[in-house]
Parts: structure tokens; sequence; C-alpha cells
């Protein structure tokens, strides 16, 4: 008798939890997610701006330094920041969320205590840290991402992909096991569907000096991504900026901010996309953020790793429907980059952690009215 009654309060609990389940996802209106990664891109350079100390020849390499001060230094932290990054302060900042700016007791930190890109970009995509994860070699990935996760959903099958700036990803994202379009270096740019403008794009990418060895321009990753948006409507979409870095690695902060202020504008051109686009219309999330952080100071503004000071510190960015518009968030101190797998999951009403027990949970600030 006791077994009976033990089976049917499983029974019981489990409808009830399908249905808060179904009932999240029917309160929901977002049905696309849009996520995007600005590799490396320090929190400071979002929420304050260009950084004094870095505007010149010593300390940023910089070029032009008056002419660089022209497009992006202004009196204020709020100014610069708009200057820099636009879209993010007179669009994200008002309709959406920001977390991550540390002088406000904003605070969204990397948890796998390594600070670089594929231990980085697996605690993003999976929810969790993994030890096994310890250097950036071209290792298929034991862990299964959010975006496999999701293709292995009926309603999402087919409906997921990712255009990268790296040719790291295809095994981040394990395409031999996933079977997804991971789309990271001129080989897979050979690969592109025959739609739209991707025969250029294929030209482009091998005819095109590689300033970095394996890396991809963000404005070839962008060109490709808004062609698949537009021709064959994912549901999920990956897009991967990497310029950010490997300016930041080169030691020209002019570059690092020139190509933060490209990307901010082309994610504007994205949104203007979304936005025009009836299956995506106030159906769509996109969220940003970072692999990694990086240090401060003359020179340690280009390195990150465990041992850099400040290279765990983040920032993430949501705009969408669902996401209520409070803007820069303050004293938010329990964020992870653990939590941000689980967060694209329930933006579409899925229980992530359900199945992925390991992973951080949503982050509900950017989701729950």
């Amino acid at each position: 008798m006791k077994a009976a009654v033990l089976k049917v309060c499983l029974l019981l609990a489990c409808c009830v939890s399908q249905f808060a389940n179904t009932l999240q996802a029917a309160d929901l209106k977002t049905k696309n997610v849009i996520f995007i990664t600005l590799d490396g891109l320090r929190w400071q350079e979002v929420f304050t701006g260009a950084e004094e100390l870095l505007l010149s020849k010593e300390n940023g390499g910089v070029k032009d330094v008056d002419g660089v001060k022209k497009s992006f230094w202004r009196d204020t932290p709020e100014a610069r920041r708009e200057a820099l990054m636009p879209f993010l302060w007179s669009v994200v900042a008002k309709q959406g969320q920001l977390l991550g700016n540390t002088n406000r007791g904003s605070v969204v930190r990397v948890t796998n205590g390594m600070n670089f890109s594929y231990p980085g970009y697996n605690e993003l995509l999976c929810g969790f840290p993994d030890r096994r994860i310890n250097s950036n070699a071209k290792r298929p990935n034991p862990n299964v991402t959010i975006l496999e996760w999701l293709n292995g959903k009926p309603a999402f099958k087919g409906k997921v992909a990712a255009f990268t700036c790296w040719d790291v990803f295809p095994y981040i994202i394990n395409v031999e096991r996933s079977g997804l379009p991971v789309f990271a270096d001129i080989e897979t740019f050979q690969k592109l569907p025959e739609i739209g403008g991707n025969r250029l794009l294929r030209e482009l990418a091998t005819d095109s000096v590689q300033v970095f060895k394996g890396v991809m321009p963000d404005a070839m990753v962008y060109q490709a991504a808004i062609e698949h948006l537009r021709t064959l409507k994912p549901r999920l979409l990956y897009l991967s900026f990497g310029e950010t870095d490997d300016w930041a690695h080169d030691g020209r902060y002019d570059l690092v901010l020139q190509s933060a202020h490209k990307a901010d504008a082309m994610i504007r051109k994205l949104w203007e996309t979304v936005q025009s686009l009836p299956e995506y219309k106030d159906k769509t999330t996109i969220v940003i953020s970072t692999d990694h952080g990086r240090g401060s100071g003359k020179s340690d503004w280009r390195n990150h790793g465990a041992a850099i000071q400040g290279a765990d510190d983040i920032w993430i960015a949501a705009l969408g429907p669902d996401t209520p518009a409070l803007g820069e968030r303050a004293n938010i101190s329990n964020c992870g980059q653990n939590q941000v797998a689980a967060t694209l999951a329930a933006f579409l009403g899925l229980d992530y952690v359900a199945e992925v027990p390991q992973a951080g949970k949503p982050i509900v600030e950017l989701i729950v009215k």
C-alpha cells in the first residue's frame, strides 16, 4: 500500500512539474534566441568606455591618439561608454538589462578558474566548468553544449547554427558528434549553404589575408550569420566575434575600441533585422556576453588567465520581450558564467538544469518580471 501511495505521489509531482514548465513556456513570448559573444572584451570598456591610461602609444599601442580620442574620449564614463557602444547603451540599457559593472556591485564571474577561451566557451555553452578542458587545443569537447542539447529537441531540430570567429569552435561544439552547422574558418566557410551572398563570402574567405591565424574577421562572421537568419530562420543562432581579443593580445588598444564599436553596430543591424521579420519580431531575445575578462594597468589589459587579477570578471546583457527593462543593474553579486546556458534555455521555456544538473541555474533577474 505504501509503495502504491508513493508511486501516486511521485506521479502527481511529475504532473505538477510538467504543468509548471508548460505554463512557464506559455507565459514567455520568446520563441527564438540569438546568443552573441565578444571575445575577451573587458567589463571596464563596456561600462566606462575608453580608458585614458591606455590612450597612448606607450601603454595602448595607439597609432593616432588624437583621432581615437576624438572618436571615443568623453568627459564622463557614461558618455564614453555610449560613444563606444551606442546600441548597447541607447537600446539595450533602456529596453533590456546589463550586468557586470563591478563598480556598482554587479558582478558576473567566470567559475572555471582558468580565464581563457576554450574553458570559457565550454562553461558558457555547457553550463559548467570542466577541469579536463585546460588548454585551447583542438580536442573534441566531451560535454554537450546548449546548441547540441536544443538541436536534440524535435521543435529545434535543424534550427540551430553557429557562426564563429575561431577554428577551435568546431571542436568546442563537437561537430563530429553534434552534427551542427558550425562556420569558423576558411575551410568551413567553403561549406556555407548556397543562399544569398554566400558565394561572395566564400571567395572573400579564400582571397583575404588572414591577420590572425585560424581567425575569421568579425564582419564575415556577421554577414554569414545574417544571411542564415534571413533565409533559413534558425531558432537558436550563435555568433562569436573575436577581434576584441585578438587586438588586445597584439597590444593595439585603438583597434580593440574600433572592434568593439563595429561589433556594437553589427548587433544593432542584427536586432533591426530581427524586428523587421515576422518570424522574429517581438519573439526574439538577444543575449550578449564574453568568454573571459582581462587584467588592468599599463600591460595586463593585454592578457588574461588564472594568474591575471580581474580576468574572471565578465558581463552579460539581454534584450527581448521577456527581459524587464531595468537597464544597468547594481548590487547583484551572485551571477556566474556557468548560468548562461540555462538562461538561454529558460528564455525558450525549457528547464536545462533538470537534464543537466551540474549546470548553473538561470539568471532569474533577466527573465522574471
